[in-house]
Parts: structure tokens; sequence; C-alpha cells
């Protein structure tokens, strides 16, 4: 045990180098873009050296006798030359790269179809960060999270450049051939559940998230990045960055044009609605919205707090405009987009410089006004109006007050008004909403 923590902390160390050193990891090569490879080609067996987190995180593993040692190596990258000149103008062909960046229960899902909706011309990816999450949760924790953020930016650089190869190593079972029936929510990307991707059906072989809109066979991910290439725009949604500042290098990688959306919610939303959708995990909350005392000091209020921290740096170092983010950053509340989907979409869409299609408009006008039967936990239709407002009638008081104590700096940032008692939380003719605008 000691020495697998001793291998972690090295190559956390190695890690912090490396990223001092360097402006620009794992960047992929113009070859790569010129030749619109599906799966990027093995580096020569000489070349050793690790370029970016996920090699850093490969070395670990082979040094580790577990089950993730029997993953199939990367298909790595093509070794750059750090010594070219790089032109100051992107190399991405106009090509427009999005990434949709919430936490957990901030509708996040229902946004995120905003452009998954969008048309034959948009590559959409829902999640893919769960399955590196899925296998290092224990890691992370024995090194604090320090490792995690850097293989998430790396995994989105290569998802981007449409190389699936990456995120195959985190995949369990392990891929086979670049075949697997096992990726999280294939169902939610329409790109994986349309022809070329969707293969006939494999006897005998079950798609744990199977498409909904036809029958396949397992996600074949070379086609997946053949159908990448071709489409005009990407877009991915992932609710496990929470780091702003990690995602400096991806955003100024001159073969891709990334702007980053990053979804806010007030916080007393956010908690009444795990409470719900993960209820296993939020027992110690329900406990106390039984009991009426909450503990300030336990972890859980701990954790609460750090998350709304989180979430407030990045939105403050976004909104403070440094050069390498003008241009490529925007806030936005789910509260404002429950009220005005339409408009707020097409100021996303506006920001991202991606045409705002006629397919994406009628899912909106569809999928915004809708029954309560038909708007479930996990729902993407929502009457988003009354959506935005339900959590109010469903936490108690008590934990309002707390979430108010330990993230109020954040909701002061994003223009969530406090609430004094009971009678005007469940009063929803009280607005709780600041008419902010974010720069």
């Amino acid at each position: 045990m000691r020495t697998k923590y001793a291998v972690v902390f090295i190559c956390v160390v190695a890690l912090v180098i490396i990223e001092k050193e360097s402006n620009i990891l794992s960047r992929v090569s113009d070859k790569l873009i010129q030749r619109q490879t599906p799966q990027l080609t093995s580096q020569k067996e000489n070349d050793t050296a690790p370029r970016s987190s996920v090699d850093l995180l490969e070395l670990l593993l082979a040094q580790q006798p577990t089950a993730t040692n029997n993953k199939s190596d990367f298909i790595e990258k093509e070794k750059v030359d750090e010594m070219e000149h790089v032109s100051s103008q992107r190399n991405s062909g106009g090509r427009k790269h999005v990434l949709l960046m919430a936490s957990t229960r901030t509708g996040s899902s229902f946004v995120g179809e905003f452009f998954n909706q969008h048309g034959e011309t948009m590559f959409y990816l829902f999640e893919p960060l769960w399955h590196v999450e899925r296998m290092l949760a224990t890691a992370a924790e024995g090194n604090n999270g320090t490792l995690l953020p850097g293989i998430y930016r790396d995994i989105l650089q290569a998802l981007f450049l449409c190389d699936f190869s990456p995120l195959e190593k985190f995949i369990s079972p392990s891929p086979k051939n670049h075949v697997t029936p096992d990726l999280f929510r294939r169902e939610s990307s329409l790109s994986l559940c349309e022809e070329p991707v969707c293969t006939p059906v494999v006897k005998d072989v079950i798609e744990r998230y199977h498409c909904k809109i036809r029958q396949c066979g397992p996600l074949n991910l070379t086609l997946a990045s053949e159908s990448c290439l071709s489409k005009q725009h990407h877009a991915i949604k992932a609710v496990r960055v929470r780091q702003l500042d990690t995602l400096r290098p991806l955003i100024e990688d001159l073969h891709l044009d990334v702007t980053v959306i990053q979804l806010v919610r007030d916080p007393r939303a956010i908690l009444a609605s795990r409470m719900v959708a993960f209820s296993s995990k939020y027992k110690t909350w329900k406990a106390w919205a039984q009991d009426g005392q909450v503990p300030e000091n336990d972890e859980e209020v701990k954790r609460l707090k750090g998350n709304c921290d989180q979430v407030r740096v990045s939105a403050e170092l976004g909104l403070s405009k440094p050069n390498w983010l003008k241009g490529r950053y925007l806030l936005v509340r789910y509260e404002d987009i429950a009220r005005y989907p339409m408009q707020k979409a097409e100021e996303m869409y506006k920001f991202t410089g991606i045409p705002f299609s006629s397919q994406a408009r009628e899912w909106i006008l569809r999928n915004t006004q809708t029954t309560e039967e038909a708007s479930g936990i996990y729902s993407t239709q929502k009457n988003s109006s009354e959506q935005a407002e339900k959590w109010r009638i469903k936490i108690p008081f008590t934990l309002v007050q707390v979430v108010q104590k330990v993230c109020g700096p954040t909701m002061k940032l994003f223009g969530y008004k406090f609430v004094e008692d009971e009678k005007t939380l469940i009063n929803k003719s009280i607005s709780l909403l600041e008419d902010k605008q974010f720069p």
C-alpha cells in the first residue's frame, strides 16, 4: 500500500513539473488535422517520455498490480515537435468546439440538448468523463484530487479532436478492437445513434446504455471517430470539470476553437434536487431535514462549501476575462434559461459562433412546455419556468439556512436572494433571483 501511494505521489509531482515547463500538453500534430485520421497512430517504441497527465497515469497503472493493468495500451498521440513555429491562427478549419461546464443537478442535461438537437452538423457527447471518474475515484482520494483535472482536460482535448483512444483506457470492460457495449449514456448522443455509427444488432450482446431511437449494435469507436471528423461542430457536456484554470492548455490549443459555457444554479435548488436524485448518498442531509439539526463542522457541510467555492472561483476567473479566456467564456444561470429558453439559447449559439438551427428551435419549443408527468428526475422534458421554482416547497428551511451560510459568497456573485423565513421561501410569487447581467 505504501508503495502504491509513493508511486501516486511521484506521478503527481512529475505532473506539476511538466505543467510548469509547458504551456500546452498533449498537443496533437498538424499532421493529424490534415490527414483527418480517425484513430491516432502509435508513437515510436523508443519515445517513452510522458507528455501529459494521461501519460503519467499510464506509468502509474503500469506499476500497480490492479485490474486496470488489463486495459489495452493507449494508441498514443503522434509526437509533436515543440520547436516548430505555431501560427497565430487557429487551425480548426472553421470547426467550433463547445464545452458545457456544470455541476450535477444544474439542468445541464436539459441545456446540453440545445446542442445535441442542433442537427446533422453537430457531434455531441454526454458525460464521457464518467468513465474516468468511475475508475479513478479511489486514486483521486489518495492524492487529494490533484491528478484528475489534468486527465479530464487531456481526455477532452482528444475527444474534441475525435480521438477516442485515450477514453478507451477507462471503459470497463475494456473495448475489443475499439468496440464497446458499455459507453455511458450513449443514447443521450444523437451522433452515436445515427448511421453509420449505428451498426447492426449483434446477437447475445446487450448494450448497457442502448440507443432509444433505433436498435444498434455495440458502439464502434472508430466509426464514432469518423462521424466526429465529418461534423462541422463538436459539443461536450461535462459535470466533472470544476476548475476553469486547468482548461487553459485546452483553450489555448491552436488546433481547436474552444468556448466554455459555465452553467450555474441556485445552490439551495441543487441540494434539494440531489437529495431526490441521489437519495442514498444524501441520507445524512435527509436525516438532518427530519431532525432540524445540522452540525456545521460535519464533513458533508464542508463538502457542500467546497463545491460552492469551486464553482465561484471558476466563475470569478471567467468573469475577470484574462487574455487567454477573452471571448471564450460565458456564464449562464439555469434560472434564466428556464424563464427565457429561446432567448438564452440564441445567446449561447451566438456566443459559440454556431448558427442556431431550426431543429434546435423546434426541440426547445416542444420541451420547455410539457406536463408534470413527463418531467421526471432525469427527463430533459421540462415545464421550464415551473421547474426552476419547484425546489422551494421541497427543502426544509433549516437546510436552506445552512446553504445560505456556507455558500453565501457564491449566491451573492450569481444574484440569488437570501430568505429569512420559511414563509418567504415557499411563496413563489416572491422572486429569489436578481436581474443580473454577466459581462
